[in-house]
């Protein structure tokens, strides 16, 4: 394999890799739909896994998935306005916000100690 690439190499047609890809979808009745998702700069992209295990540690073990070749998914996907294909992206969301350390009490025992408290105050 050569390290440099020269003027009259030809460029690959396509920068994925050969085979298919896991496809997050969404089962319906008669029909499966392709997941669209955005790039962190808001293009639409459709997008692709190399193995189960990829689209499960990005996506969760619950997200169901069709296998596709590349060509056949940007052909479903161009139409709809997504003509990037992304393969085993990483998880760009935010992290959630952690729970809260204690509950809060409930309103009425907030309003019963509000209420004495200013019983106590009244009467000295």
């Amino acid at each position: 394999m050569c390290l440099f690439q020269y003027d009259d190499d030809p460029e690959p047609e396509e920068r994925v890799p050969a085979g298919l890809l896991y496809v997050p979808a969404r089962p319906g009745g008669a029909h499966v739909t392709v997941r669209l998702f955005r790039t962190p700069l808001g293009a639409r992209t459709a997008v692709g896994f190399t193995s189960p295990d990829r689209l499960a540690a990005t996506l969760g073990a619950a997200q169901p998935w069709i296998r596709l070749s590349a060509s056949a998914l940007r052909a479903m996907a161009e139409p709809l306005g997504a003509a990037l294909l992304t393969v085993d992206p990483a998880l760009t969301a935010p992290a959630a916000a952690p729970a809260p350390a204690a509950p809060l009490p409930p309103r009425a025992a907030v309003g019963a100690a509000a209420a004495a408290a200013a019983r106590r105050e009244g009467s000295s």
